[in-house]
């Protein structure tokens, strides 16, 4: 058997990874409270856009942890359509779960559907993406430790989801994300902590990318995203500082319009100059 090794760059990949989920879990749930008070195409658009945060965010946190994984004894390459279709099935999948609550008349109802989809989402996201993997070996699961990470999976989206739905203001919402962020790294670690690998040496070569050559730059690419999309829902105004505005807007044209009504916005010049002294 293979020793595994999770953290092959020390704290680096752990710290990045944790960052990358929380970044994508405050997006997702700032973007659902703005959908929460829009409507129509409006609500559709913000729902679309926590849909692909979560999904990015999660997907991104997995593959910059699996940065620091290593077997000792073989090589790891990675399948490029597996893991393409691992980001595609993340942001579609935890889609369907904000949609539901997004959409959704029983709160409650929709809540543990939404929670339930989305969980599921993560869990099959972090599997494909280990399908994803090649290696000279086979690789084996604890079905405990499986069945663990897919319940925490579950129980953090379902806890995400009820943050959208009842937490409003950004600092309630950036605690909400930490402890988001903590969940969806429980439930990979977990899912890791699931694998054995009996090694097969050979020196014959790997099919498909190696993490450095595919993976760094998607994730790259992706948080680079998450960043450019937190700072435009950040400049965005919401529903609540519109209407803020308007109100201020609509009181100093109050305050204005006395004033005119009572001869004009300023008081007129006396005509009388002083004589010129003798």
């Amino acid at each position: 058997m293979g020793h595994l090794d999770h953290a092959a760059f020390g704290w680096l990949t752990p710290v990045l990874s944790y960052a990358m989920a929380c970044i994508g879990a405050a997006l997702g749930l700032r973007c659902t409270v703005r959908a929460l008070e829009a409507t129509g195409r409006s609500r559709r658009n913000w729902l679309l856009t926590a849909a692909s945060a979560l999904g990015t965010g999660i997907w991104t946190m997995h593959f910059v942890a699996m940065l620091g994984f290593g077997v000792t004894g073989t090589d790891i390459r990675y399948d490029v359509p597996l893991t393409l279709l691992s980001l595609l099935v993340a942001m579609v999948v935890v889609g369907v779960g904000v949609f539901a609550v997004g959409h959704g008349r029983a709160r409650l109802r929709s809540l543990l559907l939404g929670g339930l989809t989305t969980g599921l989402g993560v869990a099959s996201m972090h599997y494909l993406g280990m399908a994803a993997l090649r290696l000279h070996g086979q690789v084996r699961y604890d079905p405990l430790l499986v069945a663990l990470s897919v319940a925490i999976a579950v129980v953090a989206a379902t806890a995400a989801l009820w943050a959208a739905l009842n937490i409003k203001s950004p600092a309630a919402v950036a605690v909400a994300s930490l402890v988001m962020g903590a969940a969806v790294s429980s439930m990979h670690y977990t899912g890791m902590f699931a694998v054995e690998v009996d090694v097969a040496p050979s020196h014959g070569t790997l099919p498909g990318a190696t993490a450095m050559q595919f993976i760094f730059p998607l994730a790259v690419g992706l948080g680079s995203y998450l960043f450019l999309t937190s700072a435009f829902v950040a400049l965005t105004p919401t529903a609540m500082e519109r209407a803020a505005y308007a109100s201020a807007e609509r009181a100093a044209t109050d305050d204005v319009a006395p004033t005119v009504a009572r001869g004009g916005s300023r008081p007129a010049a006396t005509s009388a100059q002083p004589s010129a002294p003798a």
